[in-house]
């Protein structure tokens, strides 16, 4: 996931001015970034913790973990995307039908492991049937039908599902103590 928000900078594309307007113009793009890194950065620590409640992995887990990575990595496509097209309907539902689908594998992940550690784990009882984690997918599934009526109900739809993320999940949290 680290290489993930490292090609997300990289494709940033820099102002061609050394102008405030010219700084002021890419400002979409910088938000977009930032609210994509804090995405991979939610993944990236929710998953370290989830991995950590779990004493071991199995084939199914393996391959949720694949599944959830490949949806990762095309963050950097959509935010591309959106730049170039100035975050018209489709590039932004686009961006929430990769959020959504990540969302799908970190749920796929969390079952596989509770599957592979049992019903009487500790990451199982910690996450119990996760509502948050459906809330969320029901959220972005919303925001991808938003994106056609307003792209930027859709967006601040993806900021509302990452603020109520931005703190690394407390019930694997305590579960691991």
């Amino acid at each position: 996931m680290a290489i993930i928000i490292t090609i997300m900078v990289l494709e940033i594309k820099t102002p061609h001015e050394a102008t405030w307007a010219a700084l002021l113009a890419s400002l979409p793009i910088l938000l977009t970034y930032l609210l994509s890194f804090v995405n991979v950065g939610i993944f990236w620590n929710n998953y370290h913790y989830m991995l950590h409640a779990a004493d071991k992995v199995d084939g199914a887990v393996l391959w949720a973990n694949l599944f959830l990575l490949f949806w990762m990595s095309l963050v950097p496509f959509v935010i591309r995307w959106l730049d170039e097209t100035g975050f018209q309907p489709l590039p932004t539902a686009a961006y929430g039908a990769v959020l959504a689908m990540a969302a799908i594998g970190y749920l796929l992940l969390e079952w596989a492991l509770v599957a592979c550690n049992g019903p009487q784990s500790k990451l199982a009882t910690a996450v119990g049937h996760d509502r948050k984690g459906l809330i969320s997918l029901a959220l972005y599934i919303a925001a991808i039908a938003l994106a056609f009526v307003h792209p930027w109900i859709a967006i601040a739809i993806y900021v509302a599902v990452s603020l109520a993320w931005f703190l690394p999940d407390r019930r694997i949290e305590s579960a691991r103590r």
